[in-house]
């Protein structure tokens, strides 16, 4: 489901993907609140496009303001256990990783994603990036469902 949002004028290219955060103390007093907080905490967004006849707004937290977009909830990529992972399964991340240089590192501990949550696969990947996992965990390479509203 589309939802038009305000985000940060460097933002604004479809296919941009941000997870939303929330609300900065900077966003006290803003006229533009309505418009700006109004996605669910925590979900990856994918901007779909700039609406039409729309503004730059000066923003308290964008250096460059905001504008407005339409966006979508976006599918996460992430690594969970092999075992059991095939498209229509739930799954859960493995937990916290301390290997921030590992190329999985990214997909470990995904933006977007939790650890005491599980979520529905939509399509197994393959292999990870990783020739070895550090903590010797046996993890394929997903994408999750994106996130309902």
């Amino acid at each position: 489901m589309t939802s038009v949002t305000l985000v940060g004028a460097r933002l604004t290219d479809p296919g941009t993907e941000f997870v939303y955060h929330g609300e900065s103390s900077a966003c006290e007093g803003c006229p533009y609140r309505q418009q700006c907080l109004n996605l669910t905490e925590g979900v990856r967004y994918r901007v779909l496009g700039v609406r039409e006849n729309t503004q730059v707004l000066d923003c308290a937290v964008h250096d460059e303001g905001v504008r407005a977009v339409e966006v979508e909830p976006a599918p996460v990529t992430a690594n969970v256990p092999s075992k059991g992972a095939y498209a229509g399964s739930k799954a859960s991340l493995q937990g916290p990783c301390p290997h921030t240089e590992c190329p999985s590192h990214e997909y470990c501990v995904p933006e977007g994603a939790e650890f005491d949550q599980e979520y529905r696969i939509s399509d197994v990947l393959g292999d990870p990036p990783h020739d070895h996992c550090h903590l010797d965990r046996n993890l394929t390479l997903v994408e999750f469902e994106p996130a309902d509203e």
